[in-house]
Order: C-alpha cells, then sequence, then structure tokens
C-alpha cells in the first residue's frame, strides 16, 4: 500500500515538472539564456555594435581626446603668454624711458614687445614727431596687434565648439541607428523576446553616454579658456594704454625720443 502510493507521488511529480518545462514561460526563459549576450560590458558593446554605431563611438572618442588635448596645449600657452605680458605690463608702469623698453623688448615674440616695436616703428617714421596724427597712427599700430595677438592665441579653440555643438546629434544618430537595428532584429526574430531587443538598446545608449562625455566637457573648456583669453586680452589692452601714456608724457616733457628704439 505505501508502495503503491509513493508510485503514485512520483508520477505526480514527473508530470508536473513535465507540465512546467512545457509552459511559454519556460521556454522563453531558456532562450533567453540562450540569446542574451553574456558581455554587455562597454567594450563587448562595442565590439558586438553595428558598424555603423562602431564609426560613431571612434568618432566621439578621437573628439574628446582632441578636446583634452586642445585644453592642455592652450592652458600651457595662456599660462605662459598671461606670465610674460604681466612682466612686460610692470616693466612699462615704471619710471622708465619708453626708449628703453623698447631696446629691452627688441628681440622679443611675445604680444606687448609687439606691441612696443609697432609703437617704436612708426616713431621712427615719423622722425619722432609728437603731434595729435602720430598718436593717431599709433593707436591704429597698437589695435592691429592687439587684434592679431587675440587671434594668434585663441588659434584652435574653435573646434571646441564645433566638438560641444556637434557631439549630442552625432551620439543622437548612433542611438536612432542602434535602436534601428533592435526593431529589425525584432522582426527577423518574431519574438518580442528581450534577449533580442536589449543589445540594440544598450549599444544605442552607449552611443548616446559617449555624444554627451565628448560635448560636455568641450563646452566646459571652451568657455573657460574664453575667460582666459579675455583676461589676456585686457593684459595687452592695459599695455597699449601704457605705452600711449609714456608717448605722452615723454612729449610733455619735450624729451621724447622713441626713434632710439629702433636703433
Amino acid at each position: 500500500m505505501i508502495d503503491t502510493t509513493l508510485g503514485r507521488i512520483r508520477k505526480a511529480v514527473a508530470l508536473i515538472a513535465f507540465g512546467t518545462a512545457s509552459l511559454p514561460g519556460a521556454a522563453f526563459a531558456a532562450t533567453d539564456n540562450v540569446l542574451l549576450p553574456r558581455n554587455l560590458s562597454p567594450w563587448g558593446m562595442f565590439v558586438n555594435a553595428d558598424i555603423v554605431v562602431q564609426a560613431v563611438m571612434v568618432g566621439l572618442a578621437v573628439a574628446s581626446l582632441i578636446t583634452w588635448t586642445v585644453w592642455l596645449a592652450k592652458t600651457i600657452e595662456i599660462s605662459r603668454a598671461t606670465s610674460i605680458a604681466r612682466r612686460r605690463l610692470a616693466q612699462l608702469e615704471s619710471e622708465c624711458l619708453l626708449a628703453d623698453v623698447g631696446h629691452d623688448s627688441r628681440d622679443g615674440s611675445d604680444a606687448v614687445a609687439q606691441i612696443i616695436q609697432s609703437a617704436a616703428r612708426e616713431a621712427s617714421l615719423s622722425d619722432g614727431g609728437t603731434d595729435d596724427g602720430f598718436k593717431e597712427r599709433i593707436v591704429l599700430r597698437l589695435e592691429r596687434v592687439e587684434a592679431a595677438m587675440a587671434r594668434r592665441i585663441a588659434r584652435g579653440t574653435g573646434v571646441l565648439a564645433t566638438i560641444g555643438a556637434t557631439a549630442p546629434f552625432v551620439g543622437l544618430f548612433g542611438t536612432v541607428w542602434g535602436i534601428m537595428n533592435a526593431f529589425i532584429g525584432i522582426s527577423e526574430a518574431h519574438t518580442t523576446n528581450l534577449a533580442v531587443v536589449a543589445p540594440g538598446i544598450a549599444e544605442a545608449l552607449l552611443a548616446t553616454a559617449l555624444g554627451l562625455v565628448a560635448a560636455i566637457p568641450a563646452v566646459v573648456i571652451y568657455n573657460h579658456l574664453g575667460r582666459s583669453i579675455g583676461a589676456y586680452r585686457a593684459l595687452l589692452g592695459d599695455a597699449s594704454t601704457q605705452v600711449m601714456l609714456l608717448i605722452s608724457r615723454e612729449g610733455d616733457r619735450r624729451g621724447f625720443r622713441l626713434s632710439r628704439a629702433a636703433e
């Protein structure tokens, strides 16, 4: 009697196990385990992504590398140029003759040295005159030098604005392409299984993330460099003003000999 009861229990358990295994949910779970990618890390998603999405990711990575390279190079350049400009400006503000300052900066290639040399050149061409026409010519020369030096120091920052403006849209393009591939995979597999949808969606979101990673630092760095360049241009303006003050002061003393700086 006991053996018969145990046999019936074993048969019932076997039937329940067979019925559970034959349910659609169990079949989908087994399919999920087969189709779901084992590696959903960023590198794994990049390797398994479509060639177009891979190209978008590589382009965004290169844009991010360019952003940080420009930041490092321009930070060093602006810092060095600002330091030299402050030193030259302190020399201009000291009690000295402009001819002496021009002689000291004769071999300099920095912006303030170019300002002083331009003033000395105009003084040499004007035979040391100090009339209003001479001062107007000096102002025009100094403005041109300031504009040229400002363009030189800002060279290379425009690419940051371009990256900051376009990188999110490039990442969005990768997102749209990845979602399209996900829907195509659903259509070809004839199933709405998550294992079919998940890889394409993950690749799409990774492209969007890379677009933001490239764009946000580019915008922040561009604004930071813009403020630094603005401060540098203000120093050049102060140097030009100081040159004009020295010219006016020496002219009033009737001891203006700026032409010596051109010797």
